[in-house]
């Protein structure tokens, strides 16, 4: 039995990643703003579920969350860090307060509950860490820059991570989803910028108009990408990312496929910024 630790637990993946976990016969400590919503949402969950309220810009929620989930399941086998905030306007059009509001949810976020989780796994010498990132942490488009660079920020965070506590036998895996059929770009999660300026209506203000056409209406099943994500915790071959759904795929191996070609084009001049190796003495 995997005991799971999901943050934003009441809607979208994080709902569906605890279903999905229940339904298998795990325990799961589903963590949310509004912990009612998830006992509402997960009415016959019985004893397997613990509920618990945590907003991760409160530190002492975060303690004390976890500090529950130790007291009633004993340990804490798979982390998802999933809690996260969407937020689409041009660069300029942001103001800095949105943007730190992106940073706080998505990156110092899920920088808290980590830290707070991680010292158990440490203790068993075993866990998965699973933070959800996104297609946007590889891919950025205009209109959804802050948001993409939280999100890269994510992914430097989850390959240093890979590499500190693989050998205390933890591993980590961030997973790069397209666009799912969740609530994500609903008013509730998706914050768009309060200020625009004409000269990027076909750039930022074309992913405004886009989040608005195709809420509902995105390609990705939530419960399918669940049920991968809870068949990731204990394997020891996971990759250090995993895309979900053909726009992540596609995009993202466009993506890799420019990187290279500009990477090739612009190999000289790359080299040239070295300093010149001097010839070896005969």
């Amino acid at each position: 039995m995997t005991v799971w630790f999901i943050t934003g637990a009441s809607r979208g993946f994080g709902l569906e990643i605890a279903k999905v976990a229940l339904e298998r016969g795990d325990s799961v400590v589903a963590s949310a703003r509004n912990p009612q919503a998830v006992l509402d949402a997960l009415p016959t969950a019985g004893d397997r579920l613990l509920a618990v309220e945590l907003d991760v810009h409160r530190p002492e929620q975060i303690t004390a969350a976890v500090a529950s989930a130790i007291s009633r399941f004993g340990r804490i086998d798979a982390l998802v860090n999933n809690a996260g905030r969407g937020l689409v306007g041009a660069i300029e059009e942001t103001s800095d307060a949105e943007a730190r509001a992106a940073f706080d949810v998505n990156v110092f976020g899920l920088l808290a509950v980590t830290r707070e989780v991680l010292p158990h796994m440490r203790d068993q010498r075993c866990g998965t860490v699973i933070n959800i990132s996104s297609v946007g942490g590889v891919v950025a488009w205009a209109g959804w820059g802050i948001y993409s660079a939280t999100k890269f920020a994510l992914e430097g965070l989850s390959e240093a991570m890979r590499l500190e506590l693989a050998p205390l036998g933890i591993t980590v895996v961030a997973v790069e989803p397209g666009p799912f059929r969740t609530d994500f770009l609903d008013g509730s999660s998706l914050h768009i910028a309060e200020k625009e300026i004409d000269d990027y209506e076909a750039s930022g203000g074309a992913a405004r108009v886009w989040a608005t056409d195709n809420n509902q209406a995105q390609a990705g099943d939530p419960r399918k990408a669940a049920e991968i994500i809870v068949d990731l915790a204990g394997r020891d071959d996971l990759p250090e990312r995993i895309q979900l759904g053909a726009n992540a795929v596609e995009s993202i191996a466009a993506k890799l496929e420019q990187t290279s070609r500009d990477l090739e084009a612009w190999k000289g001049i790359a080299l040239s910024a070295d300093f010149e190796q001097k010839p070896a003495q005969t």
